[in-house]
């Protein structure tokens, strides 16, 4: 069981440490191709991919690298609310400054997967993203630290209603 991240807002934050020539590789991710999400560095870039149950991968990149030394990336997820499953915008900062947003349209209101779980420094099993690859996306830096914060989960009756007929659903089908 990893942090539950589904239906709210919330942020991730990673102090990391960036060599001289800089990074590349996952910092955080969960589950996997048919949807999950992962906090890695392409091109020394910092990036954030959601995998929507593998149908759709929404993305949120800087164009910017990251300096050599210590960087604290942040990804902040507003959700939209009026139920589960719904999007929200995505947006990434380097130091306290602000470097991409994006919207995503949509995401899974319920299980990522039954058999991927959660990877700190890799993406350990399949890839939430096709931008790097299966058993070959180390993080080349070091990681200090990464704080996940949860924002409320702010529901009504029929969404709660809902998540529950899916969760009852769910383990019955285990």
């Amino acid at each position: 069981m990893f942090i539950n991240t589904k239906n709210r807002s919330h942020s991730i934050t990673a102090e990391i440490e960036i060599p001289d020539g800089g990074a590349n590789g996952v910092i955080l991710s969960q589950a996997g191709r048919f949807g999950g999400w992962s906090l890695f560095v392409k091109d020394g870039k910092p990036m954030y991919a959601y995998n929507f149950l593998g149908l759709k991968t929404y993305k949120v990149a800087s164009k910017r690298a990251l300096a050599a030394g210590t960087a604290i990336v942040r990804y902040e997820f507003a959700y939209d609310g009026g139920g589960v499953g719904k999007g929200g915008t995505g947006t990434i900062f380097v130091n306290g400054e602000k470097v991409a947003d994006g919207k995503l349209d949509r995401t899974q209101p319920n299980i990522f997967s039954a058999d991927e779980g959660a990877d700190v420094g890799q993406d350990g099993e399949t890839p939430v993203t096709d931008d790097y690859k299966e058993k070959d996306n180390k993080f080349t830096g070091k990681i200090h630290k990464i704080v996940i914060e949860i924002a409320p989960l702010k529901l009504g009756a029929l969404d709660q209603k809902e998540l529950h007929r899916a969760e009852v659903a769910r383990k019955a089908a285990e």
